[in-house]
This record gives C-alpha cells, sequence and structure tokens, in this order.
C-alpha cells in the first residue's frame, strides 16, 4: 500500500539551516541547505546591545562562540567579531564563521528568489528591549524579502504586531498542543502552526483544522515524517538536512516501484 507521501506532499524546513554538519544560523548553514536543494530555511534573530538584529539562537554566547556574555552586552561590531563556530561541538573546523547580521542574511535571500524563510523573533529579545522597538527594527530589515518571509514566534503579541504593521505572513510557535492554544490560535488564524513532535498527542489522530499549515521540528525519522504527513503535517523541520533529503528520495524511490510492480 502506498505511504502517506504518495498522497500529500510534504516540504523540508532547514531548521537553523543545516546545523548538523554546519555550525547552526550561520551563513555555511544557511548556504549548505540550499545547496542540497533545500527551498524553506529557518533562522533565529535576537538584537545586540545597539539594537542590531543578529542571527543567533541563544542570546547566552556560550553554546555557540565559547565566549562567556549575553548578546545584550555586546555591539553588533563587536558580536560580528565572536566566531560562532561551536567549538565544543567542531572545535577549530569553523573557527573563522562569524554570527550573521540579518541584513547580511537579507542580501542573501535577495539574489535566491526560490527560498522561503521563516524568521523566528526570539522571546529573550521581546523581554530585553521591548515589542515596540524589536519587531519593528526587524521588519525594517527584512523589508527587501519580506514578501518571501513568514515570522515565527512563540510570543503573540509579536506576531499581532507584525501582521498589523506590514501583514507580514505570520506563524505562531506553539508551547503547549491543548485547548487553551488552539483557543488562542483559531482567533489569530496565523498562517502557519509550529509544533514541537514531543509535544503532539500520541494517538495518531489528525491534528487541528484550520486555515493554517502545520510544521512539525525536530524530526530526523523518514517513518515519523511520512506519520506526520498523514495526520495533516505539510511541513518537518529538521537540522539533520542531508539524511532527510536522501530518505525522502529513498521513499519516493520505493514508492514509485511499488506502483511499477501493482497491478
Amino acid at each position: 500500500m502506498p505511504g502517506p507521501l504518495a498522497h500529500r506532499l510534504i516540504h523540508l524546513i532547514a531548521h537553523r539551516g543545516n546545523a548538523r554538519d554546519y555550525p547552526e544560523n550561520t551563513m555555511p548553514a544557511l548556504e549548505s541547505a540550499i545547496d542540497l536543494g533545500v527551498r524553506f530555511i529557518e533562522f533565529d534573530v535576537q538584537l545586540s546591545a545597539d539594537g542590531v538584529p543578529v542571527v543567533i539562537h541563544d542570546n547566552d554566547l556560550a553554546r555557540t562562540t565559547g565566549i562567556a556574555g549575553s548578546i545584550f552586552e555586546y555591539s553588533a561590531q563587536e558580536l560580528i567579531a565572536i566566531g560562532a563556530g561551536e567549538p565544543e561541538r567542531f572545535h577549530d573546523r569553523f573557527a573563522g564563521v562569524q554570527i550573521p547580521l540579518l541584513s547580511e542574511v537579507v542580501d542573501f535571500l535577495a539574489e535566491r528568489r526560490e527560498i522561503t524563510a521563516f524568521v523566528e523573533i526570539k522571546r529573550a529579545s521581546l523581554r530585553h528591549f521591548g515589542h515596540e522597538v524589536v519587531v519593528p527594527k526587524i521588519l525594517e530589515v527584512l523589508k527587501p524579502v519580506r514578501s518571501r518571509c513568514v515570522v515565527i514566534s512563540f510570543d503573540l503579541p509579536a506576531l499581532n504586531m507584525a501582521r498589523e504593521q506590514t501583514g507580514a505572513s505570520i506563524g505562531w510557535v506553539l508551547s503547549e498542543y491543548d485547548g487553551h492554544s488552539r483557543l488562542k490560535f483559531e482567533a489569530l488564524k496565523p498562517e502557519f502552526l509550529f509544533c514541537d513532535k514531543d509535544k503532539l498527542p500520541r494517538d495518531a489522530g489528525r491534528l487541528w483544522r484550520g486555515p493554517w499549515r502545520w510544521a512539525v521540528y525536530e524530526v530526523e525519522d523518514i517513518e515519523l515524517a511520512l506519520s506526520l504527513a498523514g495526520r495533516g503535517v505539510d511541513f518537518i523541520e529538521s537540522m539533520a538536512i542531508a539524511p532527510m533529503i536522501e530518505a525522502f528520495r529513498n521513499s519516493a524511490q520505493r514508492s514509485a516501484k511499488r506502483s511499477d510492480t501493482t497491478p
């Protein structure tokens, strides 16, 4: 019997770029994902001490740079001089890789019109600077490629502000898959809903339907991806881009062979 992929197209989002093989949220990670054929990428944005949007997940620098301190203690120029090569994971292999400015990523995306970017506004920056500072600054930098960006966040007020100010497509990242969240997103009606795979109910039933499209992370297993497709998921988000592409390719080939041999 054909698997769910035979009936439903599912897309792959590169979570922080090709973050299994390169330092996350860096230009090499984003470039590698696109070179592998991915057409949807996700990355995170925070603000530096002087209010410049930079592409990084943690506000604490230690994990990705090996440097103590917070991004809120450094100017943008100071941050881009700090290596973001994840020394604990890669040692000195990517010693020259830097924290990108959001403007640098926008310039990169401007030349790649086939790419859609999911841009996550991090709550740490929203708490530190306030929504009225963070959201407009990020939206302004995104302006040249905004039509190909989806603003995502755990933070509902940030998403409301992004939609009201620019009409941007938005995606809510769920903290919990529960009735309380359902009331909120049915009122918001975002274009996308993101959810951690481990927060989904395990009964294998179809996910809540609505005008949104589902994206589930962090998926690194083809069987899980196919199962989620059968439950109504449109996008699989993963850091393991190369293995997932290969697994999807092999699955498609197996399905094609079964179709050729079925009377």
